[in-house]
């Protein structure tokens, strides 16, 4: 059997082999990041093996630079290991006395690595979990933009409006009638300049009526005694409209976005939605970044996985009675499980019951959301395993 380690770049791979001695084959070949680099690869490779099953291969997960070359190699039917990064640092530690690190002493070390066996790798990539990650990152993605314009239009409301934010404490002044005033009106100018009456329509055709008299009589008189800046309106006019519309098209695209995800997990047809404090989105996050639970052949390693364990910090006879969270894992693995933890706490009785133990223990409120987390970690493996729906028995 033959190892080849591929060392990932943005631009250029790096790769070396090595035989089951442990005796370099040839190291250092560098190849572009297309498909006829790839090709230059498998005529370098063909030499030495000729048969696709005479050969692992072994890369990093760096970023998403190596998806393409995964996918070429998955397609040519190799045998192709993706490892995280933070076992080949645990490996160069224990093999590189001196500290040298470059693209082919790393792409040696990958070879080295998968020859001794002491990884463990992703399995082979699910096309419907891959999917649910990327979507799942990219409404993470879209959120936070939301968020952002959202922050911005306060910003600038707070200088030309600063009554108007207080007028929709209640409903927000990001809902639909708020919305459909500013994206109109925009400014206490404008406000004042309208009849009671169409302002009136307005806001009962935007809110469906939830909305009237009082909400219109309360805009008019801030509208009228505003201590808004006066002057560029025309510029702050603009600036609102145009977030405004950003906003709105970012909030259908999240929307799209949630449609799709709600596909994949029909297809998926997971009993991870069973689970106290898991809904469709958080549910599909959770799937998307565990991929397939085989992966995990104990809850600890999930929890490992998602970077919730404690860290230890030991030596000689000194050990740490204050560890901190790991926070090595996924971090959208570990925010979906926070959320999932917070909602469960709160709604469902056993996990509410053992958040309260904590805290009676005078565990800190993150403290025991965190113990909640890793218990539903374990619910996830149980569930996921034998595909069972969750039943949770009340202590």
């Amino acid at each position: 059997m033959l190892y080849l380690g591929l060392d990932i770049g943005k631009r250029t791979h790096v790769a070396s082999l090595m035989d089951s001695e442990g005796k370099i084959l040839f190291k250092g070949f560098s190849f572009q990041n297309s498909t006829e680099g790839a090709e230059s690869l498998l005529q370098r490779l063909a030499s030495f093996c000729p048969s696709t099953d005479e050969c692992l291969i072994a890369m990093e997960a760096t970023g998403h630079y190596w998806l393409a070359l995964y996918a070429f190699l998955d397609q040519k039917d190799y045998i192709v290991h993706v490892i995280n990064p933070i076992q080949t640092d645990g490996w160069r530690k224990g093999t590189e006395i001196r500290k040298r690190k470059n693209d082919t002493i790393d792409s040696v070390l990958i070879a080295d690595l998968i020859r001794y066996g002491s990884f463990h790798s992703h399995p082979k990539i699910d096309e419907n979990y891959f999917a649910l990650r990327q979507l799942c990152r990219y409404r993470t993605y879209l959120v936070g933009t939301a968020s952002d314009f959202k922050r911005k239009i306060i910003a600038l409301l707070d200088q030309v409006f600063p009554e108007y934010e207080a007028l929709f404490s209640s409903t927000g002044i990001f809902g639909k009638a708020s919305q459909t005033i500013l994206s109109t009106f925009t400014v206490p100018e404008e406000l004042n300049k309208i009849s009671a009456e169409t302002l009136t329509q307005v806001i009962q055709e935007a809110s469906r009526k939830r909305l009237g008299k009082h909400k219109v009589e309360a805009l008019k008189q801030a509208a009228a005694q505003s201590f808004g800046i006066r002057f560029a309106q025309d510029a702050f006019i603009f600036q609102l409209r145009s977030m405004l519309d950003q906003l709105a098209y970012i909030e259908f695209q999240i929307k799209q976005t949630e449609e799709e995800i709600n596909h994949h997990m029909q297809l998926i047809d997971s009993m991870i939605t069973t689970i106290p404090g898991i809904g469709i989105v958080i549910g599909a996050t959770i799937l998307g970044e565990i991929g397939d639970i085989q992966r995990f052949s104990n809850p600890k390693k999930l929890v490992a996985y998602a970077g919730i364990d404690a860290s230890v910090t030991q030596s000689g006879e000194y050990e740490a009675t204050h560890n901190v969270m790991s926070k090595r894992g996924s971090p959208y693995l570990r925010k979906a499980l926070f959320q999932a933890a917070l909602v469960a706490s709160r709604c469902d009785p056993t996990f509410r019951a053992f958040y309260d133990k904590k805290r009676a223990e005078g565990k800190h409120h993150f403290t025991a959301i965190g113990a909640v987390a890793r218990k539903l970690c374990y619910v996830i493996h149980a569930i996921l395993t034998k595909n069972e729906p969750c039943i949770i028995q009340q202590s």
